[in-house]
């Protein structure tokens, strides 16, 4: 005896067991206007972009009936550089883009989220700065950021900008964001790190960092931005968003289910399906990072309708002549594709 999928919604809807059948909550998507899409990443292998490594890992994007080509590079603003550059279809990255975006007239918006806590910390070298007491001691300093102009780099901006100091103050140096960027800091290349997990965790587990920005949990978030702050997102350009809807619903579609696995999977799942070099040689310490990361995770995909107005002060707060003007943050972002899948 055979059953469709009317059949199954039926039965589950009868017997109120609806939640044990994820793939039967999957929005229903018209055909799709384009199978074949690129996405353009700053870091693959970080936990901030974790629920892309799982949608792919898991088939979610082919469930969908798409073919996802994932291009990886050392930041996220190197990504960003590639779709507005029209090498790539849809960026995962940092939601403060589409605002910086649009400050120059670029119109993106993001559909789904990754990550509702920037999961970023910023650690000073115990080696070259042993006896770092306030942000005053960072002045002429060199610290890294996985890529200027990345969320990294918005981040150490921000807290520099909070403390009376200004970019102009340090040296900052594209690191990357794997093991390029731990031999930074470890070969003395640079005196602090603002970066992503698991390398935060990898340095300070090893007692090589004294961590003094931390943003991978909701409260820490909360303290240092005063409100909610959307992160890790698929964002695209309005015109592919309008010209591919239902291929936008797809790739949310596989998002969410991807964000709803890791919750209920937790880390040592997570660390059974995830490549070896994600591990940066230490399995034990990736868990302990995402142990760590793991409420920074969006657990829906749904944006915290009060974060973009935080995300727009920051920059105001620390972007030299910003321009705010006729920034209108409802086309930054939507949760209409993450509603459509029942999230």
């Amino acid at each position: 005896m055979s059953f469709t999928r009317r059949d199954l919604i039926k039965a589950a809807g009868a017997t109120g067991m609806l939640s044990m059948f994820p793939g039967i909550l999957r929005a229903q998507t018209g055909k799709l206007e384009k199978t074949d899409v690129s996405i353009a990443v700053g870091g693959k292998a970080l936990i901030y972009y974790l629920p892309l490594s799982i949608a792919e890992i898991n088939g979610y994007f082919k469930e969908e009936g798409l073919n996802v080509s994932i291009a990886d590079f050392a930041g996220g603003s190197k990504a960003l550089q590639a779709v507005v550059g029209g090498s790539a279809d849809v960026c995962s990255g940092a939601y403060e883009h589409t605002i910086n975006l649009q400050s120059k007239r670029q119109f993106y918006r993001s559909f789904v989220l990754q990550g509702r806590a920037p999961m970023i910390a910023l650690g000073t070298s115990k080696k070259n700065l042993p006896n770092y007491s306030t942000p005053a001691d960072l002045k002429g300093k060199k610290i890294g950021v996985t890529a200027p102009g990345s969320s990294t780099n918005m981040l150490l901006s921000f807290f520099l900008t909070k403390n009376g100091l200004k970019d102009s103050d340090i040296s900052i140096i594209g690191v990357g964001s794997g093991a390029g960027a731990v031999t930074a800091l470890r070969s003395g290349e640079i005196d602090a790190m603002c970066n992503v997990d698991p390398v935060i965790s990898l340095l300070d587990h090893a007692g090589e960092i004294q961590t003094i920005v931390d943003t991978r949990t909701l409260k820490d978030t909360l303290d240092i931005f005063g409100g909610p702050m959307p992160a890790g997102c698929l964002y695209a350009a309005e015109s592919f968003i309008e010209k591919n809807p239902n291929t936008v619903q797809a790739l949310t579609n596989a998002i969410v289910k991807a964000n709803k696995w890791i919750q209920s999977a937790g880390a040592d799942e997570v660390l059974k399906v995830v490549p070896e070099n994600y591990l940066l040689g230490n399995p034990e310490v990736y868990k302990l990072a995402l142990t760590k990361s793991f409420e920074g995770l969006s657990p829906d995909g749904l944006i915290d309708e009060a974060g973009p107005a935080t995300a727009l002060k920051s920059l105001q707060s620390y972007v030299p002549k910003f321009n705010a003007e006729g920034i209108d943050l409802s086309r930054t972002w939507t949760n209409d594709f993450v509603k459509k899948t029942g999230a």
